[in-house]
């Protein structure tokens, strides 16, 4: 059941008007979800990313940067790119913060899902996203490879 209107997308400025932390939301993805979903959490969230973001109205970059920022998932930063593939980096304190933690074994499939789908609506092809986390730097590497 989707408690969004039919005519209604997410977008930086209705999403901006939401309360939230990243402790609740993370404890329903590292505890919650894994708990129901089993071995295929990952997976899921990878494509419960993808489906968040057919619900989105972005159309550039810089969208989708101030998207990822609003949504606490940290500053999201193209930083290079190739004919078959885009490289980001993901950084910021929230970002320092769910690497450095030991609690939770963090990942950032939902993310990665997101930005796969977006950057296809954006560029008109098919990509899917694969992240390397890098704890010593306080950043997430994102690459983005074209199907």
């Amino acid at each position: 059941m989707s408690v969004l209107k039919e005519s209604t997308k997410l977008t930086t400025s209705n999403i901006s008007s939401l309360v939230g932390t990243g402790a609740g939301f993370d404890l329903m993805r590292y505890y919650t979800l894994p708990d129901f979903l089993g071995k295929d959490a990952p997976y899921l969230l990878y494509y419960m990313g993808k489906n968040m973001a057919r619900q989105t109205s972005i159309s550039s970059m810089e969208e989708l940067y101030e998207f990822f920022q609003y949504m606490g998932w940290g500053e999201l930063h193209l930083v290079k790119e190739k004919r078959k593939e885009m490289i980001f980096q993901l950084s910021g304190h929230i970002i320092q913060k769910r690497l450095n933690q030991k609690l939770l074994e963090v990942d950032f499939r939902l993310e990665c899902g997101f930005l796969a789908e977006i950057i296809g609506q954006i560029t008109e092809h098919t990509y899917e996203c694969f992240e390397e986390k890098n704890s010593k730097e306080n950043h997430v590497e994102i690459k983005a490879l074209k199907g």
